[in-house]
């Protein structure tokens, strides 16, 4: 027997529960202590390199140098936050976090992106004062150092290649180790062109480079975390087409106050209100079975509450989307 149905205000509805697999949906299946241990260190890896391009940096001259190690100290600084959230984000849900902490991955995110933009942007400042006077610069202090960090970042690159797929938290980690690598690259030409040319504007106009793909980077992924943080929809599920095939259940007359939200990268969830024909509200477990399994075999959406609505006590000129 189906249960009861409850009133509340106006709305004669029925609470589906909350069914929720426990399996974690990340992607890459790697213990989590192997990932924490790859994290740890890439920590210790960018912090020694941080430092000795710094002090190498103001040796040499060389602002694409230094540049090079504020990118790395970025990076250290996101590992850091990234292997913070990590740990945080396996604890259970409380009364005080009922949504558990796993959104701390996408806080650590947008922390991360918001960084890489601001040493964009101080890198192309100090970059522009350069161009307008050049400093001497050391060349084989900047080729050799631009070689050490070339590994290094090509090492944490690797340590988070296979992780970053199954986490928006990781994905920004990598793409801070890929623009450190690519970056280093940039740095060796320059040292090597100085060395040969003594073209001292190379240096800055690299710098300039590194600060441009920084932005970029960071412009184009912080979007995401916004969205998902923003409660935004899910970017790969149809709103529309969701509705429309629920709406094609038997049983099923309509849908309104819908909410589609992510509480991870690939955590689709959806709330909404269901109004159930007279003639199946004795069906209305079996009614529930299907709206879910559709939601998961067809949308990939796991995580669903559902109100179902009788059709004489439904909420009048209730907007399809939100609590209008």
């Amino acid at each position: 027997m189906p249960a009861a149905p409850a009133v509340l205000g106006s709305s004669f509805f029925y609470q589906a529960p909350n069914e929720v697999d426990p399996v974690s949906h990340e992607h890459v299946h790697m213990p989590p202590e192997t990932k924490d241990k790859r994290v740890a260190i890439a920590i210790w890896a960018n912090g020694i390199l941080t430092l000795a391009q710094v002090g190498g940096g103001i040796f040499a001259g060389s602002l694409a140098l230094i540049a090079d190690a504020l990118h790395n100290f970025s990076d250290m600084a996101a590992l850091v936050i990234a292997f913070a959230a990590r740990k945080i984000a396996r604890r259970p849900a409380d009364s005080k976090m009922t949504f558990g902490y796993g959104r701390i991955e996408v806080v650590a995110a947008l922390i991360n992106y918001t960084t890489l933009i601001i040493i964009g942007l101080y890198l192309v400042y100090e970059g522009g004062m350069r161009i307008i006077d050049p400093p001497q610069i050391k060349g084989w202090w900047v080729v050799w150092l631009g070689g050490i960090a070339l590994a290094v970042d090509a090492l944490t690159a690797l340590l988070t290649y296979s992780m970053q797929k199954g986490s928006v938290n990781i994905r920004a980690l990598f793409l801070h180790n890929l623009s450190d690598a690519l970056a280093s690259v940039a740095v060796i030409i320059g040292g090597i062109l100085i060395l040969l040319y003594d073209l001292r504007w190379v240096d800055p106009a690299i710098t300039i480079g590194i600060a441009g793909y920084i932005l970029y980077l960071g412009l184009t992924e912080i979007g995401g975390t916004i969205r998902t943080l923003m409660l935004g929809s899910p970017v790969d599920i149809d709103t529309d087409a969701v509705i429309l095939a629920l709406s094609n259940i038997e049983g099923v007359i309509d849908l309104h106050h819908v909410h589609f939200w992510q509480m991870g990268e690939h955590d689709a969830s959806l709330d909404a209100h269901v109004v159930i024909e007279k003639s199946a509200w004795d069906q209305l477990e079996s009614t529930k079975y299907r709206i879910k399994q559709a939601l998961e075999q067809e949308f990939n959406i796991s995580h669903s509450t559902l109100e179902f609505e009788h059709p004489d006590h439904i909420h009048k000129d209730a907007h399809t989307y939100g609590h209008g």
